[in-house]
């Protein structure tokens, strides 16, 4: 089935989130967000609310569409799936 656009947000994540040197703890509590939902969306299992990803873009020292652009430009034919 290959890469998941929710796969591939938590690979933007978590290379960003390693980038800033942060642990899934501190970014969590940066951002205002449970440790553990931090590694569902890392793994893929979760995806974030509008205001969650703005939580962690700031918490990430980013901003929202570049980690929406991060993941399109990873895997620009996930952006474009058909809701199933």
């Amino acid at each position: 089935m290959g890469e998941t656009l929710e796969t591939a947000f938590g690979q933007v994540l978590r290379a960003r989130r390693i980038e800033c040197k942060l642990s899934q703890e501190r970014l969590a509590l940066e951002a205002g967000v449970d440790r553990t939902f931090i590694s569902f969306l890392e793994r893929g299992l979760r995806q974030p609310s509008l205001r969650s990803l703005f939580a962690l873009a700031e918490a990430l020292d980013t901003s929202p569409a570049k980690l929406v652009a991060a993941v399109e430009a990873r895997k620009p034919s996930v952006c474009r799936e058909k809701s199933r």
